[in-house]
This record gives C-alpha cells, sequence and structure tokens, in this order.
C-alpha cells in the first residue's frame, strides 16, 4: 500500500475500505470509491475536525457560564458513546479522554449548582420564614390597625418576589401566613365592633350634655348657670370621643348652646355695668349735697341729711368696687350732721345717763337699723325677723323710757347705733332727738 493511502490514525486499501485506529487495533469506518485515497482521508479526517469542534464549544461555553451543564453532560456523553462507531479518522482515544474530562466538568458544575440552588432555597426559606414570622407578630399584638392591616397585605407581594423554595415547604409557611392573617382580621374586626359600641355610648353620653347645656343657655340664673356650664363643660372633657365627624358636630352643637347662655349673660352683664355706674353717679352726688350742708342750723340740716339718706338708699346697685367707698363718704358726711346736732343738744338728766338703759337704747337701735336694711333688701321673711326683734327690744323699755323716746323722736330724724358696731353700714343708726328751736 502507497503512502498515499495511510495516515497517522488510519487508511484506505486497495479496494476502497477505510480504517481508523483504536486502542483495540483498526476499525472499518467506511468505504472511500468516490475518488483518490487522498481525498478519502481527508474526508473523514474532517468530520473528526467536526467531532473535535462540537467538543471545543462545549467545553468553552460550561467554562464560560453561558451552556447548561445538564446538557452539556448529556451531550458529552452521547458523543462519548458514538466515538465507538463514529465514522471519522482521527485520534480517537485522546477525544475520548477530552469528553471524559468534559463530563466530569460538567458534574462538577452540577454540584456546584446544587450546592447554589440549596443555598438559594435555604435563603428562600429563611425570608418567608421571617414573613410567617412578622405576620404571627402583627397578629398577636399589633393594635396600629391600619398599618398593621398595609403590612399584611404588602407581605403577599414580598411573598410572590421570593422563589426556589420547593412546593412542600411553601405550602407549608403558606398556612401559617394565612392563619396569621385571618386572626388578625378577626381581632381588628372585634376590636372596631367595641369600638362602635364605645363611640355609640359616647355619643350618646354627649347628647345629653347638649341636652342639658340648650336647657341651660335660655336660663337668667347667671351664677348659678355658670357654675353648672363649667361643671358640663368638665363633663365633657371627661367622657370618650365619638368617632371624628359625630365628634365634631357634637362638639359645634355644645358650644353653640353655652355661647348662646354666655353672649346673653355678658350683654346683661355690660347693661348692668352701665346702670351701675349710672347709679354711682348719682350716689355721688347725693354724698356731695350731704358733704356741703349747712351745719348753722343743726335740726334742719339734720331733716336734709335724712331726705339725702332717703335718696342714697333708693338708687340701685353699683360697682362692688365702689359701693365701700361710697358707704364710707356718706357715713362720714352723717357724722358730720350728727356731731353737729349732738353739740346742740341740751345735757341729759341724770336718770337718762343709766348705762343700763343706755345699753337697751343702743341695741333697739341696732336692731331699728337692721329693720331698716331688711326693708331695702326686699326680703319679706328677713324683714318679718326684724320687725319682730324691734317689737322684743322695745317691749324690754320702761314704759317712761319708751313714753320719752316716742315723744322727742321727731318725724325723718337721723337714726344712728349710739356705738357703732364694727361691722354697722350706712343704715344702722339710732333714734336721736332733734335739737331744739
Amino acid at each position: 500500500m502507497s503512502s498515499e493511502h495511510t495516515s497517522e490514525w488510519g487508511r484506505i486499501d486497495d479496494d476502497g475500505t477505510v480504517y481508523v485506529k483504536t486502542e483495540d487495533g483498526e476499525r472499518i469506518i467506511g468505504s472511500w470509491q468516490a475518488g483518490d485515497a487522498a481525498a478519502g482521508l481527508a474526508y473523514y479526517q474532517r468530520r473528526y475536525a467536526d467531532l473535535v469542534t462540537e467538543v471545543s464549544l462545549l467545553q468553552n461555553r460550561l467554562e464560560s457560564g453561558a451552556g447548561d451543564p445538564k446538557a452539556t453532560w448529556a451531550q458529552a456523553a452521547a458523543l462519548q458513546d458514538s466515538l465507538a462507531d463514529a465514522s471519522v479518522m482521527g485520534d480517537l482515544a485522546g477525544l475520548k479522554v477530552r469528553l471524559g474530562a468534559l463530563r466530569a466538568a460538567t458534574e462538577a458544575k452540577l454540584a456546584e449548582q446544587m450546592l447554589a440552588k440549596e443555598a438559594e432555597r435555604s435563603r428562600a426559606i429563611e425570608a418567608k420564614q421571617k414573613l410567617v414570622d412578622e405576620a404571627e407578630a402583627i397578629a398577636a399584638s399589633s393594635t396600629q390597625w391600619k398599618a398593621a392591616g398595609d403590612r399584611m397585605r404588602s407581605i403577599v407581594d414580598d411573598w410572590k418576589q421570593i422563589k426556589g423554595v420547593d412546593r412542600k415547604t411553601d405550602e407549608s409557611l403558606w398556612k401559617r401566613y394565612a392563619a396569621a392573617r385571618d386572626a388578625f382580621g378577626q381581632r381588628r374586626g372585634q376590636h372596631f365592633a367595641g369600638l362602635d359600641v364605645e363611640r355609640g355610648e359616647a355619643r350618646a353620653a354627649k347628647e345629653a350634655l347638649i341636652a342639658r347645656a340648650e336647657k341651660l343657655s335660655q336660663s337668667s340664673d347667671w351664677r348659678e348657670t355658670a357654675e353648672a356650664m363649667k361643671r358640663l363643660m368638665t363633663d365633657w372633657k371627661a367622657a370618650p370621643r365619638a368617632s371624628k365627624s359625630e365628634e365634631d358636630a357634637l362638639w359645634t352643637r355644645f358650644r353653640a348652646a353655652q355661647d348662646a347662655f354666655f353672649v346673653r349673660r355678658s350683654e346683661t352683664f355690660a347693661e348692668r355695668d352701665a346702670s351701675e355706674l349710672d347709679n354711682q353717679r348719682l350716689k355721688e352726688a347725693i354724698i356731695a349735697e350731704a358733704e356741703t350742708l349747712d351745719l348753722s342750723d343743726p335740726r334742719r340740716a339734720t331733716q336734709k341729711l335724712a331726705a339725702l339718706g332717703a335718696r342714697f338708699d333708693e338708687v340701685g346697685h353699683v360697682p362692688r368696687d365702689a359701693m365701700r367707698g361710697l358707704d364710707e363718704r356718706m357715713q362720714a358726711a352723717e357724722r358730720r350732721v350728727r356731731g353737729a346736732a349732738e353739740a346742740s343738744r341740751p345735757a341729759p338728766s341724770t336718770g337718762e345717763t343709766n348705762p343700763f338703759l343706755a345699753a337697751m337704747i343702743a341695741r333697739l337701735a341696732e336692731a331699728q337699723a337692721k329693720l331698716e336694711q331688711a326693708r331695702r333688701s326686699g326680703d319679706d321673711a328677713r324683714i318679718a325677723r326684724a320687725q319682730a326683734d324691734v317689737q322684743a327690744r322695745q317691749a324690754l323699755l320702761p314704759e317712761s323710757a319708751a313714753r320719752s323716746l316716742a315723744t322727742v323722736a321727731a318725724p325723718g330724724a337721723v337714726r344712728r347705733p349710739a356705738k357703732p358696731l364694727a361691722k354697722a353700714t350706712r343704715n344702722q343708726w339710732t333714734r336721736s332727738a332733734a335739737p331744739p328751736d
């Protein structure tokens, strides 16, 4: 056989039969009748080169990560198995070794993938476990109902993003999440049901407070009603809250009732204050007259003072802070006239200086002063008690003293207590006889 019919890895004999060298000897791989033997050898060598190229592509894709190790292993195994009857001419033993190494590399890649997949699965299970734990914690104790409800829903979205959990484990974890979600929903429902009851009770309680405030808003008992309104406000603040929309409406009605009363009171007080200021000016004018009375005729001055005192007492209320000053000025004017009248009075007889009798007369004068105060107050019960006290003290006086007081006292005479009480007012006067002509 000529050299043209042989190569390093095979030959073509004279009848065209093609042989390839293997580890076990030559193996017929075909017949070449189409041309010269050199062309035949080149043809079978190209087919071998195609196998080498395919193996190289598989190896490169595996190493770059572009190839699927599992598919690569299957392709390498198929190629390796096909070498036993492949119609190619080349280093079949070397190619077999390369395919064996490729299969081993794919197995290593598969092992790595399995480990990575297991690690990913563990991470996925751990992530879903955390979501379940969070859901169970919310279901057990959270009272942030809106935020917790929103989180329960977003957990589902997070759940869908987690891949790689086996079906059995995933179903088991999902059942736990679903149970937690149902438990939270039940607890939230119970909370709002109880809240509806509480708000209903709060609404009823505040409706009652509004009814009381609306009834009081028409009262003219300013002091007692103002205190009652303050107590209602305290009760309102202590009462539980209704729902927001109801609470605002209830508060508007309650506040309107309170405002209606206090506006009426303010208007009344403004009118009363103006009237009291007018009364203060009237009393100041009367006092000015009393302070300038001519004392050259004590009897006439006493009579004029009595008339001024009557006018003074008839004037209505004055501002509280002016009351004491006005009374003190009037009392000073009265003491001035009384001093002049007493200075002009003749010396009393020995019988009139009896200290016991003088004390009885003084107490009678005090009783008469209280009677005058009672009459000015308009209180019938107080007037009746004061009259009874005067009559009792008059009955204790000796008949001669009573007659003497009755004949000496002149109509319209100024009345002053013999010894003014510590808390005496302007109208606590004694019966003092007018000075003789």
